[in-house]
């Protein structure tokens, strides 16, 4: 999870782009709600899965909305964008899953007896390998932007969070194990309290190496057979590469700050 693409102003607007947004959102929207009804229709899950996974996608769909217009400079979506939201759709699956483990869900699917643990760790595995593929088709269509380079971070973020969480609900670690996804809402919040935090980093191969790290940690963590002990020596390790990552980054914009 890259976290040097803060939001910053493009005066380039398209009048058919929130348009083709919306078109692409609608459509993703028809497809979560198809899966998501398929697991309630199954028997395996109640209402509150349907709940977890419509609420963190309206956001989304609203966040888009009122941003792709002014941090987009294209005429069109572009299929980048729509990598990124396929695996926004997976992870508000991930997110329903996750609810539906919570209240009891037996992961029963279309007839076929599946382990809702096991479900969700091939959801989890599904969104992780398409991870790269937005900024590989944005440059080789010449549609990168802002906006994409910052919407396939939070979808990152917003993955790397439910991982961990799911992490500590299937009992693999302890519930310490989620500052691997609260480190990075915590620095976005340090960011809006102090400025010297603000500027953009440069970009970093070692911070690049500590994402994919913290992505193949968590889904070894939310691996139904993992030992509880491997788990919690993975996650530590994981972790203090994270926060190592970190504070060299916050060493290095305190002394740009000037």
């Amino acid at each position: 999870m890259a976290y040097d693409a803060p939001f910053s102003t493009i005066t380039r607007r398209s009048p058919s782009l929130r348009g083709d947004a919306s078109a692409a959102l609608s459509l993703g929207s028809v497809g979560l709600a198809v899966a998501v009804f398929a697991l309630v229709w199954s028997g395996g899950f109640g209402i509150e899965t349907v709940v977890a996974a419509a609420v963190p996608y309206a956001i989304i769909a609203a966040i888009v909305l009122s941003r792709i217009e002014t941090f987009h400079p294209h005429e069109r979506f572009g299929a980048a964008n729509g990598v990124t939201l396929a695996r926004a759709i997976i992870n508000c699956l991930l997110i329903g899953l996750l609810a539906g483990l919570l209240t009891g869900g037996d992961g029963v699917v279309a007839g076929w007896r599946v382990g809702a643990e096991w479900l969700f760790f091939a959801a989890a595995i599904f969104s992780l390998s398409l991870d790269g593929v937005d900024g590989f088709l944005a440059r080789r269509q010449g549609l990168a932007s802002r906006f994409g380079a910052r919407f396939d971070v939070e979808i990152d973020a917003m993955l790397l969070s439910t991982l961990a969480i799911a992490a500590w609900t299937f009992g693999t670690a302890g519930p310490w194990v989620i500052a691997m996804g609260a480190t990075y809402y915590a620095f976005l919040a340090s960011r809006a309290v102090i400025s010297w935090l603000r500027p953009d980093l440069p970009p970093s191969l070692l911070r690049k190496a500590v994402c994919v790290l913290q992505g193949a940690a968590l889904i070894v963590l939310v691996t139904p057979f993992i030992p509880a002990n491997l788990a919690n020596v993975l996650a530590a390790v994981a972790l203090s590469a994270l926060w190592l990552s970190f504070g060299r980054d916050v060493l290095w914009l305190w002394r740009a700050r000037q």
